[in-house]
């Protein structure tokens, strides 16, 4: 066991208590993690790991490591309290960067939450001035940086691109002050999400420039439709976009 994972664990679990006690009060936020940690038993089943494997396609084409089923138990018991990590399908990532009406060379592509790296990788099929993932859980982006010295070992388009995958909670991140995509997959609990997107807008009223948000699976978008600064360009069963206003 990584010597630092009962400090991870400790910390995670202590600021998700918090957060869910203080906003939905201590029985209801008791009942919640009784409920996590049976779900997270009942995935560490053999049958329930064997099915994570359904999104080894990807892998196999490109040789990395990017599948949730090898996720180790350690960082799917933390992402109970940060987000779960689910690599993006390819080919849903091609139609959300296909209705992104921008010059993607003029743009930086950042993942918050990037888990083992996929995005990051696909991101690369497009000429991004820059592509950065933002990971908290330590094992996860040791994969990440792994996967993207692998295949741009492999990938000669791929070769030279500016890839990175940063570890750091998300709300600490400074946002580069080039035109942003930012890319979301229900990354975080519904407070960080906030807190984060009001970093982005202090970082837009610093700096005015374009920014779109891409969110895939827009399960918490209350946090975005409420920013008066972002208007909602598009949306589909599996992602809202948006823009600055």
């Amino acid at each position: 066991m990584p010597a630092d994972f009962p400090r991870q664990l400790r910390s995670a679990l202590g600021s998700w208590w918090r957060e869910h006690a203080r906003t939905k009060g201590v029985p209801a936020a008791a009942s919640l993690l009784l409920a996590e940690l049976w779900g997270f038993l009942r995935d560490s089943t053999p049958e329930r790991r064997r099915s994570r494997y359904g999104d080894m396609e990807y892998d196999w084409e490109h040789r990395v490591n990017t599948t949730t089923g090898t996720v180790a138990w350690r960082e799917r018991l933390l992402g109970i309290f940060h987000s779960p990590y689910q690599a993006t399908d390819p080919s849903a990532f091609r139609e959300m960067m296909a209705a992104l009406s921008i010059d993607f060379r003029e743009f930086t592509f950042i993942d918050i939450g990037s888990g083992k790296g996929r995005t990051l990788l696909m991101a690369s099929d497009y000429p991004f001035q820059k592509i950065v993932g933002v990971e908290l859980i330590a094992g996860l982006h040791r994969a990440a940086a792994e996967n993207i010295a692998a295949y741009q070992a492999r990938t000669p388009s791929a070769r030279g691109m500016a890839i990175e995958s940063v570890c750091m909670d998300a709300r600490e991140l400074v946002f580069p002050e080039t035109p942003l995509v930012v890319y979301l997959f229900n990354p975080l609990p519904e407070v960080r999400l906030r807190q984060v997107i009001r970093h982005l807008q202090e970082s837009w009223r610093k700096t005015p420039r374009p920014v779109w948000i891409v969110y895939h699976n827009p399960a918490l978008e209350s946090a975005l439709a409420e920013s008066q600064w972002l208007q909602r360009v598009s949306r589909t069963e599996q992602c809202s976009l948006y823009k600055v206003k």
